[in-house]
């Protein structure tokens, strides 16, 4: 049967839907299939339960804990569990110093184990640098001078960059660098001590040039080095003794894989001066390069911290010119810099994959925690609201449906079935994208979220209201039903697009300024807003534009829904297909009767 051509287009149209709809729920059944991901929406900490736990803050003798930095420290937990993908976790104050926080489900415990560590994060200049590899004990001299050597080659490391432009001539230096590729670490690497001066070396590389400075090579005292050789990365008590305080004197450490060892110059840029870190694919003028990168914003006094160490180090030999980012004392990226960053923003790039990428952001992110934390119990707790509560929730959701439906059918007849249609897509692209966001984001459904489903179900029908009644609209001005589906759809479009605009921004608004659960509610609103939209420009009016060329309602039937005489039209009715009106239809008659 052929196709009428007035349908192609909308028939492509919809094909785009279709598309779409198989190659969301194809997604779905392979994630699920084949990774981690479950075929149901993951539910909330009071439809599910989940763990509950209690942190003590832990400080030294003879320091009083403040009401400020218990408040600082429920905004970083809350932060870093939702920024690991556990959304709608809980976070609250207990007594005034203890910190409740609720976990759904069952949280990884590599969630929990960073809500227990003291992390507070730092960024200290790089003295040394050796493999975690054990090292042979060095046999002391007559000089008392070690005889550890500096290796001819450094290994590559991540670098620090700048995605701001060029600065101008007025002082200050290039702030762009070409990004490398950190290669592995060989497995036998000699301590690497800072080189000393040499008759062609330039000043600013020269032990003097760095005399009291965080870099200063004099500060690698044989007492450190022995820690140095003396720390095996490898046992976790040794790990656990080490201590990032005090922040003004050099420290030991391992990288946090436990594959290299470092001295480090005292503490230059804390976690608390990085206002912003995100991660992405990098790019450039010709496009994305498929180089992942982790993006720094500073603070007022992360920038100018950040543009003197990397002014002062971005000269020197490696491993002068690394700086190592320290959270919970240990080591978790050293990249080096090549340019004086003094803009306020930096790229850090490596062999980061887009999973790695995130983590470091994360950790630079939220790393800045003001106290330590121990843990004093840890519970599973049950659901405050349960399946029975869902249960009626879902039955409140299936009256509203059922009565929009009714009012639908009753007040448009056939046409109302395209209403039942359009909210039966509306509701699969929602379920299979509350469920996908479930596995990709952590989002989790909660009571407030299923009432913002609820809710959406009278948004999505107002907008085919909207539609039709401008339809019906033209067809009382006289045209002819497939030029009403479109002049209608002109005049309706736009006020479609403006009401689901403000509902968006309305919901935006909302899960920025909200709390809990109530971001919930949010976040489903601004998900089926945008399922609207689609909806109706994907499915609704393509469908009613071929509807337009159907007997039914191409010739006004009276239960179509859009019958001329029940709509109050005096002059015109439908001929055919609904491409004549009455009066060209009884115009054409005249002219054969004469």
């Amino acid at each position: 049967m052929p196709i009428n051509p007035h349908n192609r287009g909308p028939l492509r149209t919809m094909s785009v839907l279709i598309l779409l709809i198989v190659g969301l729920y194809g997604l779905l059944g392979a994630v699920s299939t084949w990774g981690t991901a479950q075929r149901t929406p993951k539910l909330g900490l009071d439809l599910s339960g989940g763990t509950q736990l209690i942190l003590t803050p832990t400080v030294p003798k003879g320091q009083v804990i403040n009401q400020g930095q218990i408040l600082k420290a429920v905004d970083i937990m809350r932060a870093r569990a939702n920024g690991s993908g556990v959304t709608e976790a809980e976070v609250s104050t207990q007594g005034g110093k203890d910190i409740v926080v609720s976990l759904p489900g069952t949280p990884d415990p590599a969630v929990v184990s960073s809500l227990q560590k003291s992390s507070q994060l730092q960024m200290r200049a790089v003295l040394v640098e050796t493999s975690a590899a054990p090292t042979p004990t060095p046999t002391p001299t007559q000089s008392g001078v070690s005889p550890l050597k500096p290796t001819g080659t450094a290994t590559s490391k991540p670098v620090a960059t700048s995605t701001a432009t060029p600065a101008p001539k007025s002082g200050f230096p290039p702030a762009l660098a070409a990004a490398t590729t950190p290669a592995p670490a060989p497995k036998t690497t000699p301590l690497v001590v800072p080189p000393t001066a040499t008759p062609g070396q330039s000043p600013a590389t020269a032990p003097n040039a760095l005399a009291g400075t965080a870099s200063d090579p004099k500060q690698v005292t044989p007492e450190l080095e022995k820690q140095l050789i003396a720390l095996n990365c490898a046992d976790p008590k040794a790990v656990e003794k080490i201590s990032a305080e005090p922040k003004n004197k050099p420290m030991v450490t391992c990288s946090a894989d436990g594959q290299a060892k470092y001295i480090l110059g005292p503490a230059e840029v804390l976690g608390s001066e990085i206002a912003d870190a995100t991660s992405g694919a990098q790019s450039n003028q010709s496009g994305p390069t498929g180089v992942y990168e982790v993006r720094l914003n500073f603070n007022g006094a992360g920038t100018t911290a950040f543009c003197n160490v990397t002014s002062r180090i971005t000269p020197l030999t490696p491993p002068l010119n690394q700086f190592g980012i320290v959270l919970d004392n240990k080591v978790i990226s050293a990249p080096r810099s090549e340019a004086a960053l003094c803009a306020g923003t930096a790229s850090i790039t490596g062999s980061f994959t887009a999973a790695s990428s995130k983590v470091l952001a994360d950790q630079l992110k939220f790393g800045a925690l003001p106290l330590s934390f121990t843990l004093q119990t840890s519970d599973q707790i049950s659901p405050t609201l349960g399946g029975d509560q869902l249960a009626r929730g879902l039955l409140a959701g299936a009256i509203g449906l059922l009565l929009v439906v009714a009012y639908s059918l009753f007040q448009y007849r056939a046409l109302g079935l395209v209403t039942v249609s359009s909210l039966l897509i509306a509701g699969l692209l929602t379920y299979g994208l509350v469920t996908l966001f479930g596995w990709s984001q952590g989002f989790r459904l909660t009571m407030a979220g299923v009432t913002g489903l609820i809710v959406s179900i009278g948004i999505v029908a107002d907008s085919f209201i909207l539609y039709f009644e401008r339809v019906r609209d033209e067809v009382r001005d006289g045209r002819a039903l497939r030029a009403a589906v479109e002049t209608g759809w002109n005049r309706a479009r736009r006020t479609i697009l403006i009401s689901d605009a403000v509902n968006f921004l309305a919901a935006v608004v909302l899960y920025a300024l909200a709390a809990s659960n109530v971001r919930g509610f949010a976040f489903t609103l601004m998900l089926t807003t945008i399922i609207d939209i689609i909806v109706v420009f994907l499915f609704t009016h393509p469908l009613l534009s071929i509807l337009a060329n159907t007997k039914l309602f191409g010739q006004g039937h009276k239960w179509s829904g859009l019958d001329p005489k029940r709509l109050g039209a005096r002059t015109v009715t439908y001929a055919g297909r609904g491409r004549v009106t009455i009066a060209d239809q009884r115009a054409a008659a005249e002219g054969i009767q004469s």
